[in-house]
């Protein structure tokens, strides 16, 4: 590679690098307003910050109280109170505590070497407030099939999958992008499974193979 074309190269990956950063922000905000999800929002914070004290291990289970099982999370406290009261934030005592500036009941405990960020507990806190819905793991849950989600833009799904993903993008408000041109496509393909770009006589021969699985002929490759 000449120098000018790894200078090239190298600023390329940081303008693509830059968009992603920007993407994910931007992703991150649509996230942030659209439904609070258990098995996706909810159970990897708990999980991540309260399941060694509160969790399956009766071993390193700190107290009765146990935030991996519904019935433990919603049941009454031996104080009287509840850790979690569905639709009504003020009367959860696991908000209390997440929120607390005493070092003796605040949670996670600074001994467990774990925070909760801002938006965890902001997090926590509407998912209280709308009604703490509980799921069940997803490996507890027998699979069945769903019926294709309606679309917008009925012209872009090519197969199945793309159903979902349209769909959830709308209603996040976001759009597919359009599809990239064969160079540019060979470009990323090429990147991402040999970490190397494609050399020129690469690229003019995927231009030139214009026949149906021409793609999956290049990734095979």
């Amino acid at each position: 590679m000449t120098r000018e074309r790894s200078i090239r190269w190298l600023i390329g990956q940081i303008g693509l690098a830059c968009a992603c950063c920007l993407s994910c922000a931007s992703m991150g905000a649509s996230l942030a307003a659209a439904e609070i999800d258990f098995n996706r929002d909810i159970r990897p914070i708990l999980s991540d910050n309260c399941f060694r004290c509160h969790g399956p291990d009766a071993g390193e289970r700190q107290t009765d109280l146990r935030l991996d099982v519904r019935e433990s999370a919603f049941a009454e406290l031996s104080s009287g109170g509840h850790a979690i009261v569905a639709g009504e934030p003020e009367s959860s005592e696991m908000l209390h505590r997440i929120e607390s500036d005493d070092a003796d009941i605040i949670m996670p405990p600074p001994e467990s070497g774990k925070t909760l960020s801002v938006e965890q507990r902001k997090m926590l806190a509407r998912w209280i407030e709308s009604g703490a819905d509980w799921q069940d793991h997803w490996s507890f849950v027998a699979p069945r099939r769903s019926s294709l989600p309606t679309v917008q833009v009925v012209t872009w799904p090519q197969n199945s999958i793309d159903y979902f993903t349209l769909a959830r993008m709308e209603s996040m408000g976001l759009s597919p992008a359009d599809e990239a041109d064969r160079r540019t496509l060979i470009r990323r393909v090429t990147l991402d499974l040999t970490g190397l770009p494609p050399t020129p006589a690469e690229i003019k021969q995927f231009l030139t193979d214009t026949e149906p699985g021409s793609y999956e002929r290049l990734v095979d490759r």
